[in-house]
C-alpha cells in the first residue's frame, strides 16, 4: 500500500521590494529580496483524500510575505525570515513547520562627486546574501550564507603531489590561475523564540560581514596549495569569529583558465612563465565541497 512519506508546500520566487525613508536625513536604503515559503504539518489528507480543509492557499501564503514585510524590518533577513515562520505556527495549529528561504539581491548606493547619494544605487555583481529559517514548534534554526561572489587571482594559487595513475592527464603546477564562485553557509545554533533571535540581533550582520571578509582576504592571501586547503582555512576562522555558529560550508566551483598554445604564430611563446593569453571555460569545472563543525 503507498503511503505519503513527507510533503510540504507552499508560494516559491516572490519578489519582494521595501524601501526605508529616513525623514530627518532623506536618505533612503532600499531591499530586494526573493522569497520562498513552504509548509509542513497536519495535511497529508488533502494529498491523499482531496480534503482542501487543511491547506493554507499559496495564495494566502503569498499576502503573508508582504504582510510582514510591512510588519516588521527586513534587515536583517534572518529577523524578517524568522518573523514570517513564527506567524504560521501561531496562526494555524495544524502546521508543525514552516521553511523560509530568503534571497537578498545586492543593490550598492551610488558615490556622486565623492559623496554617497541618498537614494540612488546600482548593482555591482551577482552576489547575493542568503538566509534558510526552519520554524517549528522545538525551535527556530537558520542556516546563513553567500552566493555568487565571483573571485579570481592571477597567481598564488597551485595543485601537485595529486594522484597519478593511467587516467591522468593534467600536468602538475606551481602558478596557476584561481577563479571561483563562492557559495559559503554556516549555520547557527537552535534558537528557542523569536525573543532569543532579536535580542543581540546585530550577531547576523556582523556574521556576514566577517565571513565575507574572510572569505575574501583568504582567498587573496593563502599560498593555496589547493581549493580543498584554502577552503578549510575559511571555515576555521568563520568558526572562531562566529562563536554561535555550529557548521561552515563551502561549495566551490574551480572555474578553469588554459593557457593557449600559440607557438604556431611566428612563434610566440604563451606557455608556463611567458603565458599571457588565456582561455576561459565555461564548463567542464571542478567543484569542491567540504563542511566544517566543532569538534
Amino acid at each position: 500500500m503507498p503511503s505519503l512519506a513527507s510533503a510540504r508546500y507552499g508560494k516559491d520566487n516572490v519578489r519582494v521590494y521595501k524601501v526605508h525613508r529616513n525623514q530627518e536625513t532623506g536618505v533612503q536604503t532600499v531591499t530586494e529580496m526573493t522569497v520562498c515559503c513552504l509548509l509542513e504539518g497536519a495535511i497529508e489528507t488533502s494529498y491523499t483524500q482531496a480534503d482542501n480543509s487543511v491547506v493554507v492557499a499559496t495564495d494566502s501564503i503569498k499576502n503573508t510575505i508582504y504582510i510582514k514585510a510591512k510588519e516588521h524590518p527586513v534587515h536583517p533577513p534572518e529577523l524578517y525570515a524568522s518573523h514570517l515562520g513564527q506567524h504560521f505556527l501561531d496562526k494555524y495549529a495544524h502546521i508543525s513547520a514552516a521553511h523560509v528561504k530568503v534571497v537578498v539581491h545586492r543593490w550598492t548606493r551610488m558615490e556622486i562627486d565623492g559623496k554617497p547619494h541618498p537614494h540612488s544605487f546600482y548593482r555591482d555583481g551577482e552576489e547575493k546574501r542568503t538566509v534558510e529559517v526552519a520554524a517549528t514548534r522545538d525551535g527556530i534554526s537558520i542556516k546563513s550564507g553567500i552566493n555568487g561572489l565571483t573571485v579570481l587571482k592571477s597567481t598564488g594559487s597551485a595543485f601537485h603531489g595529486f594522484v597519478r595513475d593511467e587516467y591522468t592527464s593534467l600536468a602538475e603546477t606551481w602558478d596557476r590561475i584561481l577563479s571561483t564562485d563562492v557559495d559559503a553557509t554556516w549555520a547557527w545554533k537552535t534558537f528557542p523564540t523569536i525573543a532569543a533571535i532579536e535580542e543581540g540581533v546585530e550577531r547576523f550582520n556582523a556574521a556576514w560581514e566577517s565571513a565575507r571578509n574572510i572569505t575574501m582576504k583568504t582567498f587573496a592571501e593563502d599560498e593555496s596549495a589547493s581549493v580543498q586547503n584554502t577552503m578549510y582555512k575559511m571555515c576555521e576562522q568563520i568558526l572562531e569569529v562566529v562563536p554561535e555558529s555550529e557548521v561552515i560550508g563551502y561549495s566551490l566551483p574551480n572555474k578553469h583558465y588554459f593557457e593557449i598554445d600559440l607557438s604556431w604564430h611566428k612563434g610566440y611563446k604563451n606557455t608556463g612563465k611567458d603565458a599571457e593569453v588565456y582561455a576561459p571555460q565555461s564548463g567542464p569545472n571542478g567543484l569542491i565541497k567540504c563542511e566544517v563543525s566543532r569538534s
